[in-house]
């Protein structure tokens, strides 16, 4: 016999005399079941709902169609400072996106308004992120771009495993514990435009940044 058997017993019998013994001898003071959420039931942290990765069409998972972006902050010295790193996943073209003053939602929606604004449409087609609430604007974020978002399952950073190996890499050029507000949008994208020149094994030796010329030039 389970606990919750024995408790859920002693509240159908609590009631007249028995209700007042049962609230004084139990430790919460209730004479009622405290309903308790699993997993699938616990309230979105985001007022907007989130669409769940699960959810990604197959297209974006196997990267068959280009367009598709993940995306993520990485923060500097005692969290006060960040950069969001955006990844296209059949390129593996890195942007980086400047946040001036703070990483809020705002901040961190109206960065990336305009930072995919500067692509074509056909090259907008999601973005892919973990469920931290720099991203609790989502919606206005879409609305904007035309662009789906999909959350990451929680403490889950492998669903978004190109910006993971991207955001390792940044590390070399803003090394965890430093005040990120030091770099501008200058010194930004130039270390994007180096990440974007390096030949990767995964594109049999191209770089980002030819693979997405030779999309820009046959769309």
């Amino acid at each position: 016999m389970s606990h919750e058997t024995v408790y859920q017993a002693l509240y159908v019998q609590a009631r007249g005399g028995l209700k007042r013994e049962v609230q004084t001898a139990l430790r919460t003071g209730r004479t009622r079941r405290k309903a308790r959420n699993s997993g699938e039931q616990r309230r979105s942290r985001f007022s907007d709902p989130m669409v769940n990765i699960s959810e990604r069409p197959p297209e974006v998972e196997d990267r068959a169609v280009p367009g598709h972006w993940e995306g993520d902050l990485i923060t500097g010295a005692y969290n006060q400072s960040a950069i969001a790193t955006l990844v296209e996943r059949q390129t593996r073209y890195v942007m980086l996106v400047h946040l001036e003053g703070n990483h809020t939602a705002e901040t961190v929606r109206d960065g990336l308004i305009t930072t995919m604004n500067t692509l074509p449409e056909h090259l907008r087609g999601s973005l892919t992120w973990d469920q931290g609430s720099e991203m609790a604007a989502h919606k206005s974020f879409t609305i904007a771009t035309d662009m789906d978002v999909y959350f990451c399952d929680p403490a889950s950073p492998w669903q978004r495993g190109s910006n993971e190996n991207t955001n390792g890499l940044l590390r070399q050029y803003f090394p965890k514990g430093t005040d990120l507000s030091v770099y501008g949008p200058e010194d930004l994208e130039h270390v994007a435009q180096e990440l974007n020149g390096r030949p990767r094994k995964t594109l049999d030796w191209d770089t980002p940044a030819e693979r997405l010329r030779d999309l820009l030039l046959t769309n």
